[in-house]
């Protein structure tokens, strides 16, 4: 029996952890934080639920920017993983994820508030939605990746 794992996927939090995540993550292997975390202490208690890799977005401060990189790449069940926030592009496109991570399984990427999960070649480019402040009238959300060897990657968004 080959080995899944389930990753909870989460972006711009800006400091607001709603209690909705402990259930809609409950039972995932590790968390991966795409950015505008806010607060530290979203982190910390992010790690009661499982292992944390989190990346800084635009309006992280010093103490987040310290603690987490710009941008992550993970290999996991020989799936290439990058994580970003995605503030380099402005406003990013799939195609401009694609281009600057090729050969990657699956992109996460935040910033734009909006969900997505489209597959684009090989690549599954995803974006969870906002997991705190409700902003415009994007809906609140968080994803689950899940993964397996020699298996393509699946996600689906979770709507807090």
């Amino acid at each position: 029996m080959s080995q899944v794992l389930r990753i909870g996927l989460i972006s711009d939090t800006h400091g607001l952890l709603r209690s909705e995540v402990y259930a809609a993550f409950d039972g995932v292997d590790e968390i991966l934080h795409a950015g505008d975390v806010g607060d530290e202490a979203i982190l910390t208690e992010l790690e009661v639920i499982a292992p944390v890799h989190a990346v800084y977005g635009n309006v992280d401060g010093l103490e987040i920017r310290a603690e987490a990189p710009e941008t992550l790449e993970l290999e996991r069940l020989n799936h290439k993983i990058a994580v970003i926030h995605g503030h380099q592009w402005g406003s990013p496109k799939v195609s401009n994820l694609i281009e600057a991570y090729p050969g990657f399984s699956v992109i996460v990427y935040g910033h734009t508030h909006r969900q997505l999960i489209e597959r684009a070649g090989e690549a599954l480019v995803i974006n969870p939605g906002s997991a705190g402040h409700r902003r415009f009238d994007n809906p609140v959300s968080t994803a689950i990746l899940t993964l397996e060897a020699g298996k393509r990657p699946g996600a689906r968004l979770i709507d807090l």
